[in-house]
């Protein structure tokens, strides 16, 4: 691509964003990043952005597919290292095994989820499933509050979670919190809400909003319209708090049946913290520490893992942690809403 493009490609972006603050909505765009190791599967990465660091506690949110596993590889992510946080798994197509150092194993299908407490520190390793032909969903985390950084981790798979409703044509299932009268029996450490919407061409999905929680909606199809602002997908719409409503609406998209996003929300993260790679931490050190002992165990005897363990079933060889920088790493904390 020349310059000129590039450039012609920014422009764009940024009249759309601009376009969406007018009409009350922050538009955070997402990045292309490789997910694994030596077979990185593609993603859409929106959360962390440097507009935003997180919604409530969620601090980080990946968009992947749909992707047809016939034509590359699908997940294949080794056993690696996680402290200090939650993540959450959610399908829209395909099967994903997970297999962690605290002995739970369990494969996640559409309408499931697979939710992992990493705490003081956890290993796990994630494979799309051999019978996958199309894989689409969404990785998400949640950053731990200080007080619950150091638990012991572990894991629980839900193959079904409460369904809803919201109008004709357009359904929510819930994986965390309430909404529309429906709760979700999944724990999280702060309050959080986590919602699939699936909308069919030309219907409307009619939210209420908790107006102490800061919402994003993530699209992971296109057609995708919040408040009347096309979402691309990838891409996340962002509702500051005070917000009691909204209105998401499915385009007709030529060979999509459904528009799917999924709803965000959770009363704003006030705590500053220090994120590196799989690490999520109080400070540099406490991140920096964490490192240094997935980096030493993971060349160490089974018996001698004794912060991240050893994966359950998996003698794949784990994932190296990149360097740190020479440099302190900053803290994250609330990021302010970008200008008009």
């Amino acid at each position: 691509m020349s310059n000129d493009e590039a450039t012609i490609v920014e422009d764009s972006e940024l009249a759309c964003v601009e376009e969406a603050l007018e009409a009350g909505v922050e538009l955070l765009l997402p990045r292309d990043v490789p997910l694994g190791g030596p077979r990185a599967m593609p993603v859409q990465r929106v959360l962390p952005n440097k507009h935003r660091h997180f919604v409530g506690a969620w601090c980080f949110a990946d968009a992947f597919g749909p992707t047809d596993l016939g034509g590359g590889p699908g997940m294949d992510v080794p056993p690696h290292p996680h402290t200090g946080l939650q993540t959450w798994s959610w399908l829209v197509d395909g099967a994903i095994e997970h297999r962690d150092s605290a002995g739970g194993r369990h494969t996640v299908r559409p309408g499931g989820l697979n939710l992992m407490t990493a705490g003081r520190g956890i290993a796990h390793s994630e494979y799309s499933t051999p019978e996958t032909r199309v894989l689409h969903g969404v990785q998400l985390w949640t950053v731990l509050p200080r007080g619950e950084r150091e638990r012991e981790p572990s894991f629980e798979g839900h193959d079904a979670l409460p369904e809803v409703e919201l109008a004709p044509g357009a359904r929510a299932s819930v994986f965390v919190g309430s909404h529309a009268g429906v709760t979700a029996a999944v724990p999280s450490f702060t309050p959080l809400l986590g919602v699939e919407l699936r909308i069919a061409a030309g219907a409307e999905a009619p939210l209420a909003l908790a107006p102490a929680f800061e919402h994003g909606v993530l699209a992971l199809t296109d057609g995708v319209l919040v408040d009347d602002v096309p979402v691309p997908r990838g891409a996340m719409a962002y509702l500051d708090p005070g917000r009691e409503h909204a209105v998401v609406t499915g385009a007709a998209v030529s060979g999509e049946a459904d528009a799917v996003a999924i709803l965000l929300g959770g009363e704003p993260f006030e705590e500053e913290i220090v994120m590196f790679w799989n690490f999520v931490g109080t400070d540099h050190a406490t991140v920096a520490e964490a490192r240094e002992t997935w980096m030493r165990e993971r060349e160490a005897a089974e018996g001698e893992r004794g912060r991240f363990g050893t994966v359950v079933d998996d003698a794949s060889g784990s994932l190296p942690s990149p360097r740190i920088p020479d440099v302190e790493l900053l803290p994250r904390g609330r990021a302010k809403r970008r200008d008009r």
